[in-house]
């Protein structure tokens, strides 16, 4: 039996000191001092043998950080795992008070595309950092090698010719990167993503110092919705992008672990996009496709194929499936301006789910680290601009 953790770390802007990385956005060398100890603290905590990173801009701060979590996990251990110089009772009670750190441990970092390097103007990218390697080496997606084009269809009653538009979308807003890991005698796609934020996307005129919409001392409500209704298609579509890659894996017959900030809560449609949809309960009340009568509806042998064919390639939310398990829903991993919410997520394929009778592993255990989280609203909130403002997740796994 095969035992591992995987976890979610969005770190918020990670970037070495004196480095402009948003528009006169900086870390001074104090700050980023301290930046680094209180992630490689967070580190040492979850102690999870896989985990994404998002809002990484630059390689070399995050090796930092798993390497002074690797010295404390070090120096934890000197203190507290018993030897024969300490004379505990019951050395046993112990065993998991060991941190493993992360020496020879695997490091893949997925920089923006859109990323120059320009002072003011950075764009960060993705990061997985694994103890058991990888198999192969890992993807990256961002740049589409065929834009993808989604048509809209004319309303019923306009003519059939009426041209109802199209959104393109060339490339995605951060990278999603793609890793097979080795664990025990299994092989898991992971991938690990930073979806589209909630913030609006404004146009900016030629010519322009800003977009209108951004002017705040003359308050345009209905373009600053549009531009929300921009970031919300994006986001949906790029989970269209994940959800494509998701089914390729799983129809090749791998286990499949989706992790990131997906920027929305479970049930948005872009988090429903990327887990597939949810098979009703019997499809045989349904009329068929090619129905010609009102009789025509799926036959109960079409109902099981239906059915086995969406969950097939469905995925699982980790923290569904923990609340389902432990009868609560105190999760959440982030706060803004008074809501509580979950928008950093595990999902998994039915591989590990525990009502597919032919799964690999099972989940024991779901972490949620969020007591660095306070309400950005609140005078008191803590290190907004240091610590993340993210809650880390991890799934406690258990192969079979």
């Amino acid at each position: 039996m095969t035992e591992f953790t995987i976890a979610s770390f969005n770190v918020k802007n990670l970037i070495g000191p004196d480095k402009e990385y948003y528009e006169f956005q900086t870390y001074t060398p104090e700050e980023y001092a301290w930046k680094e100890d209180w992630m490689a603290d967070q580190v040492l905590t979850l102690d999870a043998d896989i985990i994404g990173f998002q809002e990484i801009f630059e390689e070399a701060p995050l090796r930092a950080v798993v390497d002074e979590a690797s010295r404390r996990a070090e120096v934890l251990n000197a203190a507290s795992v018993p030897d024969k110089t300490k004379r505990y009772h019951r050395k046993v009670i112990f065993r998991k008070l060991a941190a493993t750190g992360y020496a020879g441990a695997s490091l893949a970092f997925a920089p923006n595309a859109a990323d120059t390097g320009e002072p003011g103007k950075r764009r960060p990218g993705v990061a997985i950092l694994s103890r058991m390697g990888f198999a192969g080496q890992p993807e990256l997606i961002q740049d589409l090698p065929k834009p993808l084009i989604i048509p809209f269809q004319p309303l019923r009653g306009l003519d059939g010719d009426t041209d109802a538009g199209s959104f393109a979308l060339r490339r995605l807003s951060r990278p999603i990167l793609k890793a097979r890991i080795p664990v025990g005698d299994q092989t898991i796609t992971v991938f690990n993503c930073h979806l589209k934020s909630k913030l609006g996307e404004y146009i900016k005129p030629d010519g322009a110092d800003f977009a209108p919409e951004a002017n705040l001392t003359r308050y345009d409500p209905v373009g600053r919705a549009l531009g929300s209704l921009r970031a919300a298609i994006r986001r949906m579509a790029e989970a269209w992008v994940l959800r494509a890659e998701i089914v390729a894996e799983l129809r090749a017959g791998h286990p499949v672990m989706v992790l990131g900030d997906f920027n929305d809560g479970e049930h948005a449609t872009s988090s429903e996009i990327i887990a597939g949809e949810v098979p009703f309960k019997n499809y045989q009340w349904m009329l068929r496709h090619d129905a010609k009568d009102r009789g025509d509806r799926y036959t109960a042998e079409e109902h099981q194929q239906i059915t086995e064919d969406i969950e097939a390639v469905r995925l699982h939310s980790a923290e569904k499936l923990f609340v389902r398990k432990s009868l609560r829903d105190m999760v959440y991993t982030s706060a803004f301006g008074g809501i509580y919410e979950s928008i950093d997520q595990i999902y998994m394929s039915r591989h590990f789910h525990p009502d597919f009778d032919a799964r690999i592993g099972d989940m024991s255990y779901f972490s949620v680290f969020n007591d660095h989280i306070t309400d950005g609203s609140h005078a008191e909130a803590p290190y907004n601009k240091l610590a993340s403002d993210h809650g880390q997740i991890m799934a406690h796994m258990r192969l079979r």
